[in-house]
């Protein structure tokens, strides 16, 4: 069992930064791929960018390649987004997901465990 809780988020201005956390329980949280996924109102919720456990593996979505910077620390079960650059179209409820490290990374169907979800706004 995995259990995520995500604080932070906010409102900022394009252009700006902002990071987000995702703190995890559960021994096997070092085992697990991580991702952050995001559902603007109205719309699915879409891959934004994922690790495996290791580190050694990273894929981020071609909207948000080059601006948002995914990373994790095993040691406190953390995993965080660093979002630069940002859009008034990266506003969106944001979520973090653990996913077995055997499956794709990108494939929200594949994430068993979800946190309740930040919200992040980008003002124009």
């Amino acid at each position: 069992q995995v259990q995520l809780v995500e604080p932070g988020g906010g409102l900022v201005q394009a252009g700006g930064s902002l990071r987000l956390s995702c703190a995890a329980s559960g021994r096997t949280f070092s085992s697990y791929t991580m991702g952050w996924f995001r559902q603007a109102p109205g719309k699915d919720r879409d891959f934004v960018a994922a690790i495996n456990w290791s580190s050694s593996k990273i894929v981020y979505a071609d909207s948000v390649k080059g601006r948002f910077t995914i990373f994790r620390d095993n040691a406190k079960n953390t995993v965080h987004l660093h979002m630069n650059s940002l859009k008034p179209e990266d506003t969106a409820v944001y979520y973090c997901g653990a996913s077995p490290p055997t499956r794709p990374m990108n494939i929200m169907g594949d994430y068993n465990y979800w946190g309740q979800g930040t919200q992040v706004t980008v003002s124009s």
